[in-house]
């Protein structure tokens, strides 16, 4: 009898351990952290360059696949809602060469900034980035709300981004 009053209380407690985990890790929004992105231009902006915009940081490469088979949806995205408030930084990894970057940047005249990773303190700031593409959806007040590692499912990144344009700044 008292091992299975211990296991019982052992696996409430597991429980509501894992239940503060999803909580505290997925549920919660975190804020986005305060970087430092060195744009193409040689410029450089800030994340809090943003605040009271939303945001999407997408980190990718040239030598990814499905990152350039993406970024035409991210264009059509950041036309879409930028007059109305959204603002889009595409992260170069990295081990991307910056003449490829550049390159790409320009050939495909992407419309939002781009930035370069030369050190990988961006990837590292942002939890650590290692698969592209990896895009965090970050709202008006600077918290991540959404990360979809791998190409979003379009339709739903627009609705979420409807959803946080229509809410307060």
């Amino acid at each position: 009898m008292p091992v299975r009053l211990f296991t019982r209380v052992a696996a409430a407690l597991l429980l509501a351990v894992a239940g503060y985990g999803v909580w505290h890790f997925v549920l919660q929004p975190r804020q986005a952290p305060q970087s430092d992105f060195v744009l193409l231009d040689g410029s450089r902006a800030q994340t809090s360059d943003w605040q009271g915009k939303v945001l999407l940081v997408n980190f990718w490469a040239t030598s990814c696949t499905s990152c350039v088979a993406e970024m035409p949806a991210l264009v059509q995205t950041y036309e879409k809602y930028q007059a109305r408030g959204l603002d889009t930084v595409a992260v170069a990894m990295a081990y991307d060469p910056p003449a490829y970057v550049v390159n790409f940047a320009h050939s495909r005249q992407l419309p939002f900034k781009v930035a370069l990773d030369n050190t990988g303190a961006l990837a590292k700031d942002w939890g650590d980035v290692q698969l592209t593409p990896t895009t965090y959806v970050v709202d008006r007040q600077g918290s991540i709300v959404k990360r979809y590692v791998g190409p979003p499912d379009f339709g739903e990144l627009h609705t979420l981004i409807e959803q946080l344009l229509q809410s307060a700044a």
